[in-house]
């Protein structure tokens, strides 16, 4: 930088080059300060703000009125789908009515034999009828011993035999913990994301302690004996057409080092309705994860922009399709910095999740012919735009990644017009990856790799359960008292799809 006078350069031409140093130092300067600033406003936003994207129309018609008239034209009436959808009720407001298949305990509130005599004539009033209210009350679970007692039978003629009753086969041979309480342990933990210290101290509340190492060991041990049923949720999740895919990071314990290192927990979101879903945990993030679980599955894979997957695009069987969301999320982290240029990209990508909520209950064909007549139009705006954009920002600014995600994934962004069956965005991913994100704020860390493994196939379970709208301690402790004994050659009636549409006295 530029000290006192004295010490400038005479010449002109060294002080003119001093000067153009001077003026690209000062460039830098910006560059780098304009960038901490958007970071310091992410920051501030994440720690404050709202963590909605939702575009507020106001703000293009505050500064870009030219730009919304041309985005916000009426669109063309959508094709009709092949049957009619009729529209969708509305939630009632007010007291909901409460469950009919709760049990319902009559409490009687009579009047006291003083208040029973009419204050008009003094005569004994009659009672002519009832009147009853509903409350809703709790008492906390309750846990129970089952005694299996089997009998022995001996042969009193030669008094030489004796025979004992076998024991049914149970999840954990010769373990304490049956079914149901295998069950509530790994649903308080991986659907209510109570972490195992905290059951110990649920179940102290009743006067029965168990260590921390033991349900550790219990949940484990119920992991080992799903594993068959894990593997064939993958086999139902690869052997579809489309693929959601995400990954999010694990604090993992490691006892070479004093603090955890990071795993990885990926997700893979099958293209049935309701969806299956299936975790897989990998020690590190590289694209050997992905590469192994996926090496068999051929057919459209959306996901971000990790160059982990490049190498199952280039085999040729896997196709990649991006997500706007993700698009989108650069642009509105940008608006901050430049809002003259973020907000109408914003406008654009607002318009295409328009045409997606009139194609939400379309049939596939129809939602194809509805994007290429509607949104179509809207990427063929898009895409100019952005390339003249490209040539006006600076590479490394907010702005300028935005625009960079947005040309070099503009293929794989694309792509979802052309089929039917394709999302615009991979949020299907991100929703099943929320739960472990909201269950690592409680457990803080998998205690190992293999906890890990066990995490993901216990995740995959829960998930699917939640997803077909089946109550995961229901499922769990139906299967953990079945899987021992029952056939293997039966094994897919045990997949939550097909445990939900077996008769309700099948599982009793």
């Amino acid at each position: 930088m530029a000290g006192d006078a004295d010490v400038l350069p005479q010449h002109p031409d060294d002080l003119r080059q001093y000067c153009l140093h001077l003026l690209t130092e000062l460039h830098d300067h910006q560059q780098v300060i304009a960038k901490l600033s958007h970071e310091l406003a992410l920051f501030r936003r994440y720690l404050y703000g709202r963590r909605s994207e939702k575009l507020d129309p106001g703000q293009l018609l505050l500064e870009f009125a030219s730009w919304v008239q041309a985005m916000t034209a009426a669109p063309a009436a959508p094709p009709e789908a092949d049957a009619p959808t009729p529209p969708r009720a509305r939630p009632g407001h007010g007291r909901k009515p409460l469950p009919a298949f709760l049990p319902r305990q009559r409490v009687e509130h009579a009047l006291p034999a003083a208040q029973c005599t009419c204050r008009a004539c003094g005569a004994a009033l009659v009672k002519i009828g009832e009147e009853t209210s509903e409350q809703l009350d709790y008492q906390p679970a309750s846990l129970f011993i089952t005694e299996h007692v089997r009998f022995k039978y001996a042969c009193h003629a030669c008094e030489g035999t004796v025979v004992t009753s076998a024991l049914p086969a149970q999840p954990i041979d010769k373990g304490r913990p049956g079914p149901g309480l295998l069950a509530q342990v790994i649903t308080a933990k991986y659907a209510d994301h109570l972490p195992l210290n905290r059951q110990v101290d649920i179940f102290a509340r009743q006067d029965v302690h168990l260590a921390r190492q033991t349900l550790c060991d219990w949940v484990g041990a119920a992991a080992d004996l799903l594993v068959p049923l894990y593997r064939d949720l993958t086999a139902s999740v690869l052997g579809g057409t489309v693929v959601h895919t995400d990954d999010t990071p694990v604090p993992v314990l490691d006892p070479e080092r004093r603090a955890t290192r990071e795993g990885r927990l990926w997700v893979y979101v099958g293209d049935q309705t309701p969806a299956d879903i299936v975790y897989d945990y990998t020690a590190t993030r590289s694209r050997a994860g992905p590469g192994a679980f996926l090496g068999a599955f051929h057919g459209y894979l959306q996901a971000d922009a990790y160059a982990g997957y490049d190498a199952l695009y280039a085999t040729g069987r896997v196709v990649e399709v991006g997500c706007w969301a993700h698009a989108r999320r650069y642009f509105w982290d940008a608006k901050a910095a430049d809002a003259a240029r973020a907000l109408p990209a914003l406008g654009f990508i607002q318009q295409l999740y328009r045409v997606e909520a009139d194609a939400k209950a379309l049939t596939a064909d129809a939602r194809r012919a509805l994007r290429m007549e509607r949104a179509q139009p809207v990427l063929e705006r898009f895409r100019p735009w952005l390339d003249e954009q490209a040539d006006r920002v600076l590479p490394k600014s907010p702005i300028g990644e935005a625009v960079h995600y947005a040309r070099a994934q503009w293929t794989a962004l694309t792509r979802y017009v052309e089929d039917g069956a394709l999302a615009i965005d991979n949020n299907a991913s991100e929703r099943a990856l929320r739960r472990v994100a909201v269950g690592r704020k409680n457990w803080l860390f998998c205690g190992s790799d293999a906890g890990g493994r066990r995490a993901a196939i216990l995740y995959s379970l829960v998930a699917t359960c939640k997803e077909h709208r089946i109550d995961p301690w229901a499922y769990l402790r139906d299967v953990l008292a079945r899987i021992p004994t029952h056939p293997d050659r039966r094994r897919a009636e045990l997949l939550p799809r097909h445990w939900k549409a077996a008769p309700a006295a099948d599982h009793e």
